[in-house]
């Protein structure tokens, strides 16, 4: 098959769904399909996708500025007619963003369309987007929860495939040995965290309002209180929020009297290194997360996740980890969580094997694409 892939930035320092969807092409390449690449902003995922694609173009705009609607109609227009269409292309985007752009090429070439739906519909969808969204021959959801949003909306359930969000279990494995993860803390905070004094929690992801960090910077204080040895470590920087917010967070901290033990490290490549070296990862949304893609990276290197439970998480945190779950915003409870879970290597030292073993039964980048295969056959097959 031939995919036509929407993309808007390919790029590692976005989020969750960038990194998703190159996973997803690279695995489909594998399993014998092409791929044309649309973008409209570059980024540092270009260079790996002139590795899998036929075709790479970058667009203008998704859609119409209605501040110039015939200038950029126009420019629509231009786009569309270079975008090469061949007998068995399906046109695969990555966004309701995207899918207004989509939509006009799966009518005007008269191909299939599919959205992969990753977040849940904003309050105003607006009719670009919703002429899009509703285009589409089908959707494929990263949780329930995600579908049930978009449902309650007005959305065909029926035509709505759940697939969870998978990895590769081969890039995200454990330390091999505690003076490894003892070694990787060393480099990642400071040469004195290289033995078992201490406690290392960690943070993966965007430093948004809505993730919960000011939660967490609480919710630590008070686990500090019990373990002083304890040290927490932020990944991660701004993306929606000016980068004024970092600073808040830094204040933050320093009225909770716990600077000297919170690590901000900015952006990281490799997540894993963070993951391998730390004792438990927090990720204390309050927004309602689609997903959770830092939780299976983290439990597939062996370590145990205190999450809220909001969103698609308690998908992912089910059976032993769902007690793992807390209740959004509520510091005491995530300081609680935090202390009753950070002995585990002592008191449970079993507990790294079933975290890895959890994702590889449920969240492999194989099962993943074997769902979103199946959702392609049965838009060909309607």
């Amino acid at each position: 098959m031939h995919l036509i892939v929407l993309e808007n930035e390919p790029s590692t320092r976005r989020g969750g769904q960038e990194l998703s969807l190159f996973d997803v092409c690279q695995a489909l390449v594998k399993r014998g399909h092409t791929l044309t690449l649309l973008y409209r902003q570059p980024g540092n995922l270009l260079a790996a996708y002139q590795d899998i694609c036929q075709q790479m173009l970058s667009v203008e705009h998704y859609r119409l500025d209605m501040k110039r609607p015939l200038a950029s109609g126009r420019q629509l227009l231009q786009d569309l007619r270079r975008i090469a269409i061949e007998p068995n292309s399906l046109i695969y985007c990555n966004q309701y963003h995207d899918s207004f752009f989509a939509w006009l090429l799966a009518r005007l070439r008269r191909r299939p369309l599919v959205c992969h739906v990753r977040l849940p519909p904003p309050p105003n969808l607006g009719w670009q987007w919703s002429l899009g969204m509703r285009g589409a021959h089908r959707q494929i959801a990263v949780s329930q929860y995600t579908k049930s949003e978009w449902v309650a909306i007005g959305y065909n359930a029926t035509r709505i495939d759940v697939v969870h969000n998978g990895i590769d279990i081969q890039r995200f494995t454990a330390a091999a040995t505690l003076d490894d993860a003892y070694a990787l803390r060393s480099q990642l905070i400071s040469p004195a965290f290289n033995t078992s004094e201490y406690y290392l929690i960690s943070y993966v992801g965007r430093l948004d309002r809505g993730k919960g960090i000011e939660t967490l910077l609480h919710g630590f204080a008070l686990a500090q209180q019990q373990y002083p040895q304890l040290h927490l470590a932020i990944a991660g920087k701004p993306h929606n929020d000016p980068s004024s917010y970092l600073q808040e967070l830094k204040r933050l901290a320093t009225n909770w009297r716990i600077d000297d033990s919170v690590t901000f490290l900015g952006h990281v490549d490799d997540p894993s290194q963070v993951y391998r070296a730390s004792d438990l990862v927090v990720v204390p949304s309050e927004w309602p997360e689609p997903f959770g893609r830092t939780i299976i990276e983290a439990m597939a290197c062996g370590v145990p996740v205190v999450a809220s439970r909001v969103g698609g998480i308690p998908e992912i945190l089910t059976k032993e980890f769902q007690q793992r779950l807390v209740s959004p915003g509520n510091a005491a409870q995530l300081a609680a969580a935090i202390s009753d879970n950070l002995t585990w290597r002592i008191t449970d030292p079993d507990l790294a094997q079933r975290c890895r073993q959890h994702i590889v039964a449920h969240f492999s980048l194989s099962r993943t694409i074997d769902g979103i295969e199946q959702a392609f056959a049965r838009t060909h097959a309607t």
